[in-house]
C-alpha cells in the first residue's frame, strides 16, 4: 500500500517531520516532530508542532502513533505536547536504553531518570511490526549514527531518520557517543537492499553545494546510484575512512546539549528542582 505522506519543514533546525496516513482510513502516525527552542532565552514554543496539529485536526485524522527515528541531537521533540493535544502511542527503537545509559552519565541525570526506555509507550525490536489503521508497518534497526536509530517501513515508504541524506549530501555522521561508521555502512546496505522504487523520506536536508532548494524525498534506486558517500561500488573500508576523516572536521550541532536531555526522556523535561524550576545542564569540556 502507498501511504499518504505530508511533510512539515522547520528551517531553523533543517528538520522534516511527517504525518503518515493510512489511505483506507483516517488513521495516521506522526514522525520526528519538532518543539521550537530559543537557546539564548532558554524558552520553548510550539509553532512548528501547532502547524502539524492544525493539519491533523483539519483533515479529521486519528493519531495512532507518535514516532521517533532516534534520539535527535539537533532539535527537541514535541512528542509530549502533541500527545497531550491528539493522543497516540509514542515509540522508538529498543536500543534507546543504550543511549540513555550513555547520556545518563554525560548529564548526571540522577536517580529519577529511568534507563529502561519506559518513558516511551513502545520500544520496537528489529523486524517488529505495528499498524497504522489498516497499514502494516515494519521496523528495521539501522544503527551507526546512534545505537538507537531505526527505519520505519510503511507501505512503499521508508522513514530513515538521519541514516541517509539526499544523494548529493551523503550520510549521517558517526562521531556522537555510541556512533560507529562501520555499523552505519552495514545499516545502509540493508536499506539499499530494499525494492528500488521504495520512497525514502529524510529527517534533514542541509542543501548540498550547488543546490539552492530543500528536498526531503528520494528513492532507493537514486541512493544506490548517486549517494556521494555510499553508492554502489564503495567498500566498507572506503566508507569508514571517508566518514571518520569527515567527522573529525565537524562541529557539534547547535542544540545537541538541550536536545539530548529532552529527547532521551521521550520529550519530557527534567523534573523541577526544589525551587519549582526546571533546568537543562551544560557539561563543560565534555563533547
Amino acid at each position: 500500500m502507498k501511504p499518504n505522506v505530508t511533510h512539515f519543514f522547520d528551517q531553523k533546525t533543517n528538520t522534516y517531520s511527517y504525518v503518515v496516513k493510512d489511505p483506507t482510513s483516517r488513521a495516521c502516525a506522526i514522525i520526528d516532530s519538532v518543539l521550537d527552542f530559543d537557546y539564548a532565552a532558554g524558552r520553548t514554543s510550539t509553532q512548528s508542532a501547532d502547524a502539524l496539529i492544525e493539519f491533523v485536526k483539519r483533515e479529521q485524522l486519528s493519531v495512532d502513533w507518535i514516532l521517533e527515528t532516534h534520539v535527535h541531537a539537533d532539535h527537541l521533540s514535541a512528542a509530549v505536547y502533541i500527545h497531550d493535544q491528539l493522543g497516540g502511542h509514542t515509540g522508538i527503537g529498543a536500543n534507546i536504553k543504550l543511549v540513555q545509559e550513555i547520556f545518563d552519565k554525560a548529564f548526571n541525570a540522577g536517580e529519577e531518570f529511568e534507563r529502561d526506555g519506559s518513558q516511551f509507550d513502545t520500544l520496537f525490536s528489529d523486524g517488529g511490526e505495528f499498524s497504522i489503521g489498516n497499514l502494516t508497518c515494519r521496523v528495521m534497526h539501522t544503527p551507526g549514527h546512534t545505537p538507537a536509530c531505526l527505519t520505519y517501513l510503511i507501505g512503499d515508504a521508508a522513514f530513515v531518520g538521519d541514516t541517509l541524506f539526499m544523494p548529493d549530501y551523503g550520510t549521517a555522521r558517526c562521531d556522537f557517543p555510541g556512533g560507529d561508521a562501520r555499523t552505519l555502512y552495514r545499516s545502509i546496505q540493508k536499506l539499499l537492499a530494499l525494492h528500488s522504487e521504495t520512497r525514502v523520506f529524510l529527517c534533514h536536508d542541509y542543501q548540498a553545494p550547488g543546490r539552492d532548494y530543500f528536498q526531503n524525498e528520494t528513492t532507493i534506486a537514486e541512493q544506490r546510484k548517486h549517494n556521494v558517500h555510499v553508492h554502489e561500488g564503495i567498500s566498507e573500508d572506503e566508507f569508514v575512512k571517508m566518514r571518520t576523516e569527515r567527522d573529525a572536521t565537524l562541529g557539534m550541532p547547535r542544540l545537541i546539549i538541550p536536545s539530548v536531555q529532552v529527547n532521551m526522556r521521550a520529550g519530557h523535561f527534567p523534573p523541577a528542582e526544589e525551587n519549582g524550576q526546571q533546568y537543562l545542564k551544560v557539561p563543560l569540556n565534555l563533547f
